[in-house]
């Protein structure tokens, strides 16, 4: 049994983006992370910044007022469906949606001032081909950063799930965990580098949050809005409570008063173009 993705992974082919369920099931921890992506981007007032693979924006919504009136974010990501949800919480022309593929960008070389990529680089077929793109449209001097998920211990809410899903279907296992794919901050450093970059760094970042209940956990993945969830729904009932017994078990070491308490680590890449 295979699961077909659509572009950018998270949303069928053809279906559409549940927002609500994609801001709880990842929005909630990639909007922790943001402040420092911006930041290691060197973000600044009137700049024109590129985030790509923004999703349904949330990276974006962070970044306007860092730009304020005189500055511009363009969100570029492959997947249409997944931009929707962004037009529409963020109806101002100071931000520009663009359907694009992060590996061959439709813009001009150093047409930004800063160029972002919240939880996307891991998933291009080739990160690297991606980064010497982000260094093209940037200008010179100025940075790009990345956040991508360090191992699956290290983000139990995913992990946890990505190996059970896996087990269902061992020939989609490296599809499934992509997630983690860029979790070796040398790994990451490297890209950079042959990217072209200088003044690279790679710092691990820890955040933690609390979901009120196993319930309010599981709910989006029932949605089937992102990759893991989409897989899950693919199988049959059997299959599915068979996982969601076992994800409930492996994360009951993380409940404390009936909800759940957590940790993810994130590594933060920045580099400056040439």
């Amino acid at each position: 049994m295979n699961v077909n993705f659509g572009p950018g992974f998270h949303v069928p082919l053809g279906g559409a983006a549940d927002a609500a369920a994609y801001e709880r099931y990842v929005g909630r921890w990639s909007r922790l992370f943001v402040p420092a992506l911006l930041h290691a981007a060197r973000v600044k007032r009137g700049d024109r910044v590129l985030d790509v693979a923004a999703g349904p924006g949330e990276g974006a919504a962070q970044a306007l007022p860092a730009v304020g009136e005189t500055g511009l974010v363009v969100g570029a990501d492959i997947s249409i469906a997944m931009l929707r949800p962004a037009l529409i919480r963020l109806n101002t022309p100071a931000f520009q949606p663009v359907a694009a593929d992060g590996q061959a960008l439709p813009f001009s070389d150093g047409s930004f001032d800063a160029v972002v990529c919240q939880l996307g680089l891991q998933f291009f077929p080739e990160p690297g081909q991606g980064l010497e793109e982000f260094r093209r449209v940037l200008r010179r001097g100025r940075w790009a950063a990345v956040c991508v998920i360090s191992a699956p211990e290290r983000a139990p809410m995913w992990g946890v799930l990505a190996a059970a899903v896996s087990r269902y279907l061992p020939d989609q296992r490296q599809e499934l965990h992509l997630s983690f794919a860029l979790a070796d901050p040398e790994k990451l450093e490297l890209l950079f580098v042959n990217a072209g970059f200088q003044n690279i760094r790679v710092e691990r970042e820890l955040r933690q949050d609390t979901i009120d209940s196993f319930a309010d956990y599981w709910d989006p993945i029932e949605a089937g809005t992102g990759q893991l969830p989409q897989a899950y729904l693919a199988l049959p009932e059997p299959s599915r409570r068979a996982i969601r017994d076992e994800v409930r078990a492996r994360l009951a070491r993380f409940e404390s008063r009936g909800r759940l308490v957590m940790s993810v680590e994130m590594l933060i890449g920045a580099g400056q173009a040439r």
